[in-house]
């Protein structure tokens, strides 16, 4: 809630109050909890990987491929120290000299949504563009995983039936 709202609540008695001066905007694109008549409706937030292999810029390309071969994965959400999203390395960039770091390779800023992005629309938005996955972050750039299409279409798929 606002700052202002918060101190007025705290004003009234209330004890657990947050302060969260960007809004709700900010808060749902940070992918927190809701409450209301909007909290049921499904999110990108809700159905992302929230663990999906990262790597870094200077990673070997080879280590990187093994880890995605052993874990069954495609692709690797490249970002530095802090996670912030740098880029993503997958496809054909993975065929390359083992010896090649991932900053080479990569796909250099990829398309991005937050976790607030209402999912209906988001899985429509994929199944037009035949996108398979795409990467979600916080309004700051953070890693907060990766939403696979096929996950999202089985979400809305439960939610309907």
């Amino acid at each position: 809630m606002s700052n202002r709202a918060a101190w007025r609540l705290e004003s009234l008695g209330f004890t657990r109050v947050h302060h969260y001066t960007p809004g709700k905007d900010g808060w749902l694109t940070m992918g927190l909890p809701t409450e209301g008549p909007d909290a049921a409706t499904p999110r990108a937030g809700d159905v992302v990987d929230r663990v999906p292999l990262a790597c870094g810029l200077h990673d070997r390309l080879g280590d990187v491929r093994d880890r995605l071969r052993a874990a069954g994965e495609t692709s690797s959400i490249v970002v530095n120290d802090q996670r912030v999203v740098l880029g993503r390395v997958r496809g054909d960039a993975l065929d390359g000299d083992p010896e090649q770091v991932v900053e080479a390779v990569m796909e250099a800023g990829p398309t991005t949504v937050r976790p607030s992005a209402p999912l209906e629309a988001l899985i429509a938005r994929m199944q037009k563009r035949k996108t398979g996955s795409i990467v979600v972050t916080t309004a700051t750039g953070v890693l907060f995983g990766v939403l696979r299409r096929e996950d999202g279409e089985r979400r809305l798929a439960e939610r309907k039936g």
